[in-house]
């Protein structure tokens, strides 16, 4: 296969594209460029095969543009995508700020629902706390009682009268009605057939004796205001006493038995109660409570590491509603719940059971698991906000439950939904700017590039007008002189224009203006320049390509424009030719692209004095 000057091929076994330079022994001479210099070497023609392109001069890697970071920003920079990515961060830092206010919001809504839940936990703490003042000091009233029995006549007495009752299924002590607390008591074989009662007959006597001195300060005790509802000592050597109403003798023994069997007086031995702290329990419903059930306090009796009993205080539900009701007395918002360590509701601020918050056993795991490991803290369940904290002087703890309708009619949350209102706002009044904004922007970019591409090219024939052709010629040509790059220039002019004008009209003239302007287009590189520079004539500036490969562009583009016909006019067409002059950096090393277009335009000339429709390329005409 015979290859031209100017032909685009490419080795069989691979490898880049190249451009046919000529012959030499027979040898085809290629070059290309492979990013940083012009290569050239010598193959045989059965090595080679056409490229993509045979017959027209595409060599895309001949020249390369340099650009800075700046200019390559600049041309791809769009103003409405600029515009999106600046309401959008906009927006992003809006949503944020407000988030991080909201979060702010939250910790400080948590911290004041922490903070008035402390504040009613301490106010009943206080007053749960006298009671167990009140029921230590009876403890340690009995202990110096063991220690160091008072020497009266009448507590021997008393002493010498139980000797004589002890044996008796029932028995009852009184020594003074208005002084003192009577003791009730069962008989020794009741406290023999039971394994956790013991009558030590040593200790008997001291403990019945500082019995009776206890039940002077209960009596004391009960004479003034007081919360709990009944305080009593209950021994493990057979009897009691209590603040309550007398008993009758037939109720001693079934009222001892059901005391000794009571949770909160089995649960107070040594092994079960090694720190003999205050323990809390709540007791069943029995006769001795009105079948009701009662809160438990109570504490065992040591001394000399024996244990004598257990004195105890009861609450009533009633009661523990009240000292609740006292603490929360100001604090009307949310609803405050008193549990024990169970999890069983005690009391509730709320004064009817259709208001009290109620919890499914799925929600009182999850509170459970949440204060196993804290003395405070808080839990969102829902659309509801739980807070507690723990008592120091009964085993349980303070719930707080806020519902979400008590929140946004609260402080907090009228703060809220303002915040929301004023994101809302804002960010509606951003988007509204955003489409104005957008749509101004677009509208002027698009006159911009509108007026930019007017003042570049050429309306008719779509490619670039005399002065952005001057301006982009010089500037490439003061590119390839900084590459050492070739730089060639081709001046067209079409035949006997002026007579297309002259038979079929202007916009017949029109027409084939515009036909060849797009076949001088398909022919020309993606870096390569055309423009019309005057009525007929065209400038072409290929950059990267000597005077031989400019030719055979040329060449390509006679050989185009003379074979094609024009539809002037309804079933008329046209055939028309060009003469075209050819010049080149490389012939003299001058790189000035209005000589260079000069010497291009005289060849142009040369080739109309020779008969036109041909391509000059060189002072003397070689073929």
């Amino acid at each position: 296969m015979v290859f031209l000057v100017s032909d685009e091929v490419k080795p069989k076994k691979g490898g880049p594209r190249m451009i046919v330079t000529g012959y030499s022994s027979g040898m085809v001479e290629c070059r290309w460029h492979d990013g940083y210099s012009i290569k050239q070497e010598a193959f045989r023609e059965d090595e080679l095969q056409p490229g993509s392109n045979q017959g027209v001069c595409v060599q895309r890697d001949t020249f390369v543009v340099r650009r800075s970071f700046l200019q390559w920003l600049h041309k791809r920079s769009n103003p409405g995508l600029i515009v999106n990515l600046c309401f959008i961060t906009v927006l992003v830092f809006s949503t944020l700020l407000t988030w991080r206010e909201v979060v702010v919001l939250e910790e400080a809504y948590i911290s004041s629902q922490r903070n008035h839940l402390e504040t009613v936990a301490s106010s009943l703490d206080r007053q749960l706390q006298y009671s167990v003042d009140k029921m230590l000091l009876f403890r340690q009233s009995m202990r110096d009682a063991l220690q160091t029995p008072l020497a009266f006549n009448v507590l021997h007495d008393a002493v010498s009268h139980f000797n004589a009752l002890r044996m008796r299924p029932t028995w009852q002590l009184l020594v003074d009605r208005n002084r003192t607390l009577p003791i009730n008591g069962v008989s020794d074989a009741f406290v023999e057939k039971t394994s956790i009662l013991n009558r030590d007959a040593e200790r008997i006597s001291n403990e019945i004796s500082a019995a009776l001195e206890v039940g002077y300060l209960l009596r004391l005790a009960t004479s003034s205001r007081h919360s709990e509802s009944r305080v009593i000592y209950v021994s493990r050597a057979g009897f009691y006493l209590s603040t309550d109403t007398l008993t009758e003798a037939s109720d001693i023994i079934p009222r001892y038995y059901h005391l000794v069997t009571q949770s909160w007086f089995t649960q107070q031995s040594e092994r079960n109660n090694r720190s003999r702290a205050v323990r809390w329990f709540i007791s069943t419903p029995s006769s001795w409570t009105g079948d009701e059930r009662t809160i438990t306090a109570s504490v065992p009796i040591y001394f000399n590491r024996y244990w004598y009993g257990v004195v105890a205080m009861d609450f009533s539900l009633n009661t523990m509603q009240r000292l609740l009701a006292e603490a929360t007395d100001d604090r009307t918002e949310g609803e405050y719940q008193l549990y024990d360590s169970r999890l069983n509701m005690i009391a509730s601020s709320e004064k009817t059971d259709k208001q009290v918050n109620h919890f499914d056993e799925r929600e009182l795991a999850q509170i459970a698991q949440a204060i196993e490991h804290d003395t405070g803290g808080g839990i969102r369940l829902g659309s509801r906000f739980i807070s507690w904290q723990r008592l120091d002087h009964f085993d349980g703890l303070v719930l707080r439950v806020h519902t979400l309708q008590e929140g946004v009619q609260g402080d907090f949350g009228s703060i809220s939904i303002v915040l929301a209102l004023l994101w809302a706002l804002f960010t509606a009044m951003l988007l509204i700017s955003w489409l104005v904004i957008r749509r101004m922007v677009s509208n002027m970019y698009t006159l911009q590039h509108s007026l930019k591409w007017q003042a570049w090219h050429d309306p008719l024939t779509r490619l670039n007008n005399r002065g952005a052709l001057f301006e982009r010629a010089k500037l490439l040509a003061k590119k390839c002189h900084q590459q050492s790059l070739p730089f060639s220039v081709i001046q067209l002019d079409l035949d006997h224009f002026k007579s297309v004008n002259d038979r079929f009209g202007h916009q017949a003239g029109d027409k084939v203006l515009s036909h060849s302007a797009g076949l001088i287009s398909s022919a020309l590189r993606k870096n390569d320049v055309a423009g019309r520079v005057g009525g007929e004539e065209f400038c072409i500036v290929l950059p990267g390509l000597g005077l031989e490969e400019a030719r055979g562009v040329a060449e390509r583009i006679r050989c185009r424009i003379n074979s094609k016909e024009i539809l002037v006019k309804k079933s008329t067409t046209l055939r028309i030719s060009a003469s075209l002059g050819v010049s080149s950096a490389r012939e003299n090393g001058n790189y000035d692209f209005e000589q260079l277009q000069s010497v291009a335009d005289a060849r142009l000339y040369k080739a109309k004095q020779d008969g036109r429709n041909r391509v000059v390329w060189h002072d003397h005409n070689k073929k």
